[in-house]
């Protein structure tokens, strides 16, 4: 999902609403105290973790290639990391530490087989943090000359996101703040948790497709100091903007479908004739659409297929996992989706994962055969978008 996401966002909505909606809020300090604030045992993945890590692989192995076409052909390993230790899932004898990407940097040190521990009946691979802190962060990163999915284990990103919300709020509110509340909706299921890791695995899969195009894409972040995010005439644009995108998400037919896109495009373009984007600007926009809306697709896609696949079945490990709703929630989770399209020009980098999610799903009705030619150079979904339309 690239970088960890801001918890903004919860502050406006939540403090404002659950706080006030919450009357037992002597009832919510109790259960704060409650709280973990550490990994059960950090120096190793718990059976429900590797359940998670199993499960995405078959399901990946399953329907990976219904998802994106050559993307189910192989299979990336996974590092998963918590306060203390990470680990390295799904490559035997890895070379040391982890590159950063896109900037190449070595970090860590020599990867150590769990002695007492495994994976599936294989061996899997663990190191402390550095003393510096990095982490691998929620993105991909490359073990020697591979490329590999990289998140927060799930019991550590249940545990951090409070914290991190804590370090936010006023000393006041601290105590009494329904932490397990907003947990459970920023982070939720099992399946969602697995369909996170998808998003990073496809982050993988474009750098081992296109590095370069990743490289390009990743580092445009860096821009987003530039864009006009606070400009009140640009953000209304964005709304009219967004709202014939949902529109055209929702419509339903091909030929209603086609003309909100046109819409859609035309009103793009409009906006950024009125805000006197550069082309740098624009730039941005693409290639953060490219990037981080095309892994924001396949996270939803997979979950989609899961749901809908008549002879899937989970791995039997899941069992152990009482989080897990065998995807049967997807529905629920695309209308929060949906619903987070219209919202996300309040949104900053984010808003990208949403439009060009929104757009990949359009091409899918509109031109079966786009993603042939995703991963050409300079070719952005709006581009595929203006082809589907004139076709």
């Amino acid at each position: 999902m690239g970088k960890r996401r801001g918890v903004k966002v919860i502050l406006v909505i939540l403090v404002a609403g659950i706080l006030l909606c919450c009357g037992g809020l002597g009832v919510t300090a109790v259960i704060n105290q409650a709280m973990p604030t550490a990994s059960v045992s950090p120096e190793q993945l718990s059976e429900a973790e590797k359940a998670r890590l199993a499960e995405y692989f078959h399901l990946h192995r399953s329907l990976g290639n219904a998802v994106w076409p050559g993307w189910g052909d192989g299979e990336q390993p996974v590092v998963l990391y918590n306060e203390a230790m990470v680990f390295l899932v799904g490559y035997p004898e890895p070379p040391a530490g982890w590159f950063t990407v896109p900037d190449g940097e070595l970090v860590g040190n020599a990867w150590q087989p769990m002695s007492d521990d495994d994976f599936w009946g294989e061996p899997y691979y663990a190191q402390p943090l550095p003393a510096s802190g990095e982490t691998p962060q929620a993105f991909t990163v490359k073990v020697g000359e591979q490329w590999a999915a990289s998140l927060t284990t799930k019991e550590w990103m249940q545990i951090a996101l409070p914290q991190e919300m804590r370090e936010q709020l006023p000393p006041v509110i601290q105590q009494i703040f329904p932490y397990f509340l907003v947990s459970d909706l920023f982070i939720g299921s099992s399946d969602k948790f697995i369909s996170l890791i998808a998003h990073e695995a496809f982050h993988a899969f474009q750098g081992e497709m296109v590095p370069d195009q990743l490289a390009a894409a990743e580092t445009a972040v860096r821009q987003s100091n530039n864009y006009p995010w606070h400009d009140d005439a640009h953000r209304a644009d964005w709304d009219v903007e967004l709202d014939l995108l949902t529109q055209a998400v929702e419509a339903e037919d091909v030929a209603e479908t086609a003309v909100l896109a046109q819409q859609f495009l035309a009103q793009r373009a409009e906006r950024r004739q009125a805000a006197g984007l550069s082309a740098e600007m624009i730039a941005y926009e693409n290639q953060r659409e490219w990037l981080e809306g095309l892994a924001k697709y396949v996270e939803m896609e997979i979950w989609r297929q899961a749901s809908q696949a008549p002879d899937y079945q989970p791995v039997e490990m899941m069992a152990v996992d009482d989080d897990f709703e065998q995807y049967q929630t997807f529905d629920k989770r695309w209308n929060q989706e949906v619903d987070q399209i219209k919202r996300s020009a309040n949104s900053e980098d984010t808003r990208f994962y949403y439009t060009g999610m929104a757009q990949a799903v359009i091409l899918d009705r509109l031109f079966p055969d786009w993603k042939e030619q995703a991963f050409t150079e300079d070719v952005f979904l709006e581009t595929l978008l203006q082809e589907a339309i004139q076709k």
